[in-house]
């Protein structure tokens, strides 16, 4: 998580563009300090990389969720499959969003921001970009099937979600956020069913109640973004995302403390439940429910007053409590069922 975070901040340094250098060095001063700018072969391989969206890759740590609340971190061929799950989702879900790129190319170009990502921008043309997603995704999958055929299944259905959702189903509203929640479930699936784990009932439902929740808040988000000129009567919001318009405060604001609320209340409730006492040994994983609450609070205050939420693994490596609440709900977890 740190080595993300830190993949994240330097995508943000001075002098650079939404990740990209902007072709000149400075001086502790900040002035420009004559040295020859950086090599085209570096800038394309930096943009290159910046398809994948790395700091994107904390997602796919929904796919160790088996491994720690199934207790296979215990047994040493079962962690390095989980590790090698985790690479094949990082490869897949690269694939996925170089694909996004080239078939969002002409909206982004509009967009404030998504306007510099490396195939809107021109530094990595459309088919270049097309091909690379195509061998991250054959190298995924390919990772999958090492680990296990039901891994490869799993791992199959999401590239084939994301199509679709790419293809045109994001413009559905609610539809377009449980797609979303879907990509997160088939990760929690392929980390529990892919490694021969059970998954548990109550984790599934708090694992689709916390990604619709953000599902929603990213759409929150969006909508905070959106100036009145681009999202009023006309519909002028669509240049950047059309399902906005089928949206309203109101009707995100409800959605957002449904799905918290229930996150929350499974969360709680798969602490106390019998038969995670008996499977973890242990009655005081209630005790880790503070810091999901505190998650859940500082990513509304986030959403609300800092009006962040657009991108949830960007707030998460970027926030300093979110960061924490994680590691210490974590750190908690693992010393309580170790």
């Amino acid at each position: 998580m740190l080595f993300l975070r830190a993949l994240f901040r330097r995508a943000r340094l001075p002098g650079r563009v939404d990740g990209v250098d902007c072709g000149q060095t400075t001086n502790a001063g900040g002035r420009f300090d004559g040295r020859a700018p950086r090599s085209f072969a570096m800038t394309t391989l930096s943009a290159i990389i910046r398809l994948m969206r790395p700091h994107q890759w904390v997602k796919n740590g929904f796919v160790l969720v088996g491994l720690i609340f199934g207790h296979g971190f215990t047994n040493q061929a079962l962690v390095i499959k989980a590790g090698v799950l985790f690479a094949a989702f990082c490869l897949v879900s690269g694939g996925v969003y170089a694909m996004n790129d080239v078939l969002d190319r002409e909206a982004d170009r509009v967009h404030p921001r998504k306007r510099d990502r490396p195939v809107a921008s021109g530094t990595v043309p459309a088919g270049s970009a097309l091909a690379f997603a195509f061998a991250l995704a054959a190298g995924g999958l390919a990772l999958a099937y090492w680990v296990s055929p039901a891994a490869l299944g799993l791992a199959a259905c999401y590239v084939v979600l994301n199509l679709g959702y790419s293809a045109g189903l994001k413009h559905v509203a609610v539809l377009d956020v449980f797609l979303i929640a879907a990509g997160f479930m088939l990760r929690i699936l392929a980390g529990t069913l892919g490694l021969d784990i059970a998954p548990s009932h109550w984790l599934l439902l708090c694992g689709l109640m916390v990604t619709v929740f953000l599902g929603f808040a990213k759409r929150r988000a969006e909508l905070f973004a959106l100036s009145a000129e681009e999202h009023g009567a006309n519909g002028r919001g669509s240049a950047q995302r059309r399902v906005l318009d089928d949206y309203s405060p109101k009707l995100l604001d409800q959605m957002i403390a449904i799905s918290a609320a229930g996150a929350m209340v499974a969360y709680a409730l798969y602490t106390v439940d019998a038969q995670t006492i008996a499977t973890q040994g242990t009655d005081r994983l209630v005790y880790t429910v503070p810091f999901v609450l505190y998650g859940l609070f500082r990513y509304l205050h986030v959403l609300y007053r800092g009006r962040g939420g657009a991108d949830p693994a960007a707030e998460l490596l970027g926030d300093a409590h979110l960061l924490g609440a994680t590691a210490g709900w974590l750190a908690l977890v693992l010393w309580l069922i170790a």
